[in-house]
This record gives structure tokens, sequence and C-alpha cells, in this order.
């Protein structure tokens, strides 16, 4: 959830550090900072700066750290900089990373800096190294786990950075991504992972570290995915990688990639929010990411899916949040289309309970990001039950999730910044419906005709997008009675409950109003209770086979004063009247109708945001990639 960004270089490298900062700020974060090694020389300068170590740090965005960075005059050829999203203490300055190590002693902090360290993750058993650190004399600036590993590497360091670095990682229990250097040392940067992303960036003679290759955007687009247990040794000149037990590895293990990380890409254009930007972008994510599907056939997913699509008999799908929901409309397709039974499992719960394995379950994990810490751990958990056969939905080809799972298809919504997630919602879906069609065709369940139709409808998605997208002046009508609003109501039957589920997290997420989502037959069994005309309740409504029902359902809340505010298919005869707003989407979509169905949802929740004066794109105490558990 955090964002790291380190360098070792002859020229300054402070501008890349906030550069980096900046490309990481659809992360999400409560605090910055960035420090550097002043004794590191930088190429044309006038004179040699001062040695030891200075830091910049804020609880304000990453344009006033700049401004902080201006003022000290911080430059210098080796750094490492931070976004930190509060785990452990407050969001506050003390509690900022870089953290330092001023050494052991009651008079520490009058001495200068000894080590630098920033850190991604948990250390779940930093209680027990702090008792550890303080009975040795070390003082503690701050809650964080983070500032134990500093004053751990600092105790263990004997003249070489790596073996302190690679000593203190593997008492470390939890997750972790660090990056740090010291005062005896000007021109290096040790790196180590476990359980968070890290990679480094190489340049012409000149290194970096970053928590995601888009950080290095415009730097260098040269890629090193480090691996579970890596530690990486930057200096002038060169670097090298070891494993765990200090091991090197050599090119053919840990290749160089090119990497385009366009930072074009974060670019906002003419749009008020990164949000409003990607729910326009809908049309083109999914266009782009159904280019090249002619036919449905296993392939798409990798070499090899034919046989495990031949030799499973069930799907479990694993996901976190948003990617969750995706997966809860995928169950509805995979049972009713391919006839394969599916079960969705919340990642963080999966992992944590006694489950019964099946070697011929398909293991679905589903992420925008492919990092996400829950799922990961929760597609381990599987595979160490004999669960093999995994597959992942993901939108970065070379996340984590996508190198550790069997099978992949690499949806293509472009770089995600808000954290409330759209395009890589829907375009999801589309994957997974294409995933659907496969396994129902490898059954025999799929017919030719039916593949040509189905084919035929993905292909008109971003057309259809587009005219539900065309609806947002009346969802900006209605995000103005929503508004004054503290509680939401969702209701959806069948496919759509989904649907109705992510419309209540997009409102609770950018507008903080509390919404909850209820499978409408579940209204008469306790949420009818709450039902007044203080509570807007939206309706997923389209015309499927549970309409009649539905309009039932809909019936109770006018009958006890509730106000509806209904999305309803163009033929199912809702019209609008007291107490009941309709907008009328353009066409039916049938199967594919959530696709659709939920980008108004976007838009209400959105422009509610908007009205309400909430930080749309950074929305408080959340992140975009959940890399801690």
């Amino acid at each position: 959830m955090c964002g790291i960004v380190g360098a070792v270089s002859t020229r300054n490298i402070v501008p890349i550090l906030v550069q980096g900062l900046q490309r990481l700020e659809y992360r999400g974060y409560d605090s910055c900072g960035v420090a550097v090694h002043r004794g590191a020389a930088i190429e044309g300068a006038q004179a040699p700066a001062p040695s030891g170590l200075q830091r910049a740090r804020s609880t304000a965005r990453v344009a006033e750290l700049q401004q902080q960075v201006d003022q000290d005059g911080l430059a210098s050829g080796t750094g490492i900089a931070h976004t930190r999203w509060a785990t452990h203490g407050a969001p506050a300055v003390h509690n900022a990373h870089p953290h330092f190590s001023h050494g052991p002693g009651p008079q520490a902090q009058a001495r200068p800096a000894r080590v630098a360290l920033v850190h991604n993750g948990i250390i779940e058993n930093h209680e027990e190294l702090r008792a550890e650190l303080q009975g040795r004399g070390y003082v503690f600036e701050s809650q964080t786990d983070t500032e134990v590993i500093a004053h751990l590497v600092d105790s263990l360091y004997d003249g070489d950075l790596f073996q302190a670095v690679r000593v203190a990682t593997a008492r470390l229990h939890g997750a972790y991504a660090v990056a740090v250097f010291h005062k005896d040392e000007p021109n290096r940067v040790i790196g180590a992972r476990a359980g968070s992303p890290l990679v480094l960036g190489v340049g012409a003679g000149e290194y970096f570290l970053a928590s995601d290759a888009m950080a290095l955007a415009g730097v260098t687009d040269q890629i090193v995915y480090l691996a579970e247990g890596d530690l990486v040794d930057l200096q002038l000149g060169r670097y090298w990688i070891c494993d765990s037990a200090g091991q090197p590895l050599d090119a053919a293990q840990r290749p160089v990639k090119t990497v385009q990380a366009h930072s074009g890409a974060v670019e906002l254009g003419p749009y008020r929010h990164y949000m409003q930007k990607e729910i326009f972008e809908q049309p083109r994510a999914l266009a782009d990411t159904l280019e090249g599907v002619e036919g449905i056939v296993p392939e798409l997913f990798g070499d090899g899916a034919y046989r495990v699509f031949k030799e499973i008999d069930k799907v479990l799908i694993l996901a976190c949040g948003t990617s969750y929901y995706s997966g809860c409309t995928a169950k509805y397709w995979l049972e009713s289309i391919a006839k394969v039974p599916t079960q969705v499992e919340i990642a963080s719960e999966y992992r944590y309970r006694d489950s019964v394995p099946d070697p011929r379950t398909l293991v679905v994990t589903i992420s925008q990001s492919g990092e996400t810490a829950d799922t990961l751990a929760a597609l381990r958990h599987a595979q160490s039950l004999g669960m093999t056969h995994t597959l992942t939905i993901c939108n970065v080809s070379t996340s984590a999730m996508v190198r550790e799972c069997e099978l992949a298809y690499v949806t293509r919504a472009g770089v995600e910044i808000g954290v409330a997630s759209t395009k890589a919602f829907t375009t999801q879906l589309a994957g997974l419906f294409l995933l659907t069609l496969a396994l129902a065709q490898v059954k025999g369940r799929l017919s030719e005709a039916q593949e040509a139709d189905y084919l035929k409808a993905l292909r008109h998605l971003p057309v259809a997008l587009q005219s539900v997208l065309a609806l947002e002046p009346q969802l900006i009508s209605w995000a103005q009675d929503f508004t004054s609003k503290e509680n939401a109501l969702f209701l959806g039957r069948g496919l759509h409950y989904p649907v109705a589920q992510e419309g209540a997290l997009k409102l609770k997420e950018i507008t903080y109003i509390h919404a909850e989502a209820y499978a409408a037959g579940e209204l008469k069994h306790g949420p009818l209770a709450l039902v007044t005309s203080a509570m807007p309740v939206v309706t997923v409504a389209p015309n499927d086979a549970l309409l009649e029902k539905l309009k039932s359902n809909m019936q109770e809340v006018r009958a006890r004063g509730g106000v509806l505010y209904v999305l309803a298919d163009g033929d199912t005869r809702i019209e609008s009247s007291e107490g009941v707003h309709v907008i009328r989407m353009p066409e039916h979509y049938g199967a594919l109708s959530p696709i659709l169905h939920v980008v108004p949802l976007q838009l209400l929740s959105y422009h509610t945001a908007c009205a309400r004066g909430t930080d749309v794109d950074k929305p408080r105490n959340l992140a975009k990639s959940v890399t801690v558990e």
C-alpha cells in the first residue's frame, strides 16, 4: 500500500525520488518522506557536499514535501523515498518514513544518523525485537514496526551493509520490502523483499529501486522483478542479487525485462478527477481487453489451458473488495452457462479457515494490481493444500499473481489511479466471462451458435457503454438528492446482486455515506426495518426472469415511505412517479448486463462525492494497492 523509490547514481537523484513518489500517489498514503546521503558526490557539483544523512518528511501531499526538499537544498546521488499508509502509529511526522537509527545509548539522538531505511509491509514480531533493542540501549522515536528494522540493521552493522541487512531480514516475521543505506557507505543502497513487491531499475551505471515500475517511468524501462526472499545490492556501476541464503543469482535467474510504464498514463487530461477519467475510459479498456479475441479457445488463458480445463470440475475464486464482487458475478455465469460448481471466497477469510481441498478445482484469483497481499497468501495456501491448477485475472502482466499462477488472462484496463476501482472491475468481468465460455466449450456445453451470439454481445460492449455514459446528466440529478443523506440501501437480485454490492461499496468508499446492499428478496427479513423517506433505495432492475419478484420488493419499499432510485431496462414498464425515480438503460444486455448496470452506480457515487466535497481519488483511510495483511 505504501510506495518505495531509491537510487544510486552520479547525478542528483532527488528529483527522480520525488517524481517517483508522485507517480505512486495513486496507491494511497498519509505521509511521505525522502532521505539522502550528503556524502554521495554529484557530477558537476561546484563543491563537495557535507557528509551525513539528511531527510525531509511530511504528513501532507508529495507537493508539500517537494517544497521542503527545495527549501532544505536536498541533493545527492544516493537516496530513498517513501509514501506511508499508516498501520503502526498514527499519521504523524515522527512516524513517517524514512526512519533513522543513531545507534544505542541515551545521547544517541544527538549523534549523526547512521542508518536510513524505508519499509513496506508489516513486521509481526516487532514487539519482541523492540524489547530486545531497547534492552541494548536503542531509543525509539516512533510507534512504527519499521523503526525496529532500522535499529536492527544498525546493531548488526560491521562494515558491510549487505550482510547486516541479510542477517536482519532473516529475523523478521511478516511481510517487507525495504531499502536502506548507511553513513559509512555513501554510494550504496540495499534492497530486500518478502511478501511485498520491489523492482530493480537498471540504468547506465545507475540503479533504482521501486515498489512499482510506474515510479520509474521516463527514468528507465529496464526492470528486474525481485522474487520472494531476494536481496539486491546497488552500487555505482554495478549491482548484484542474492537469495535469502546469500547465494548470488545470475542474469538468467533474474532477467532484465523491458517494461513500458508510460508516464502519460497518469495524466489527468480534461477530467476533474482520475475516477471520472477512468469511468469514461471503460469503453476503450473493454475494447483493448477483448482485442484479438476472434473465437473462444482455452489458449486465451495460456498454454496448457485445454488440459487444465479438462481436468477440473470445480472453480474456487479468491479475491478481495471490488475484485471479490466481480468473482461473485462470475459465479452466476460459471454455474448457469458452463455448469461448473463455483465457490467464491474472501481471500483474507479463506486462508485462515479449515476448508476441504479438491485437486480437481481450478483456483482463480482476481486482482487489479496482482500484488494484493491477502489474495497472494490465499493462492499460496490453496497451492499448499494440493490445488495446483491456478489461474489469475489480473491487470498487470508482470505482477506476482501472474508469475505464480499456472494460467492467466491479463486485462488491459491500463493504469488505474483512483482508489475506487472502476475500469478494472468491468474488464475483470470481461475476462471472467471469457473464462466461462472457454470452460463451457471444453466441457461440451457451448454450441457454435451460442458462441457466436456471446462474441457478438462482447464486441458490442464498448458501444453499449458509450450509451450508458450518456446517462451522466440524469445521474448528476440523482446525486443532488444523495448529497444530504447519511445512509443508503442498494437492491439487486440474481446476477445483479453483486452489482448492487459493488454500487454500495463505491458510495461508501468515496462519499462516506453508509451504504449496504441486499439481495432484494431478503428485504423483508430485516433491512425493511430501516426504510424511511430519509434512506434512498437504489434498485438494479434489468428485464430478466426475476423482474416481477423485484417489482414486489420495490412495492414493499414504497409501502413504508421509502424513496426508490431505479436503473431499469427500457422494456420493464417501471415508470417514474412520486417516490420513484427511474433512469432507463439504453437496451437490455442479457448475461452481460452487470458490466453495463454497474457504470451508472459508479457515476452516482462519483457525482455525489463531488457534491459533498470529499477527496474523490484519495478517500480517507484507504489505499489503492493493499500490499499488507
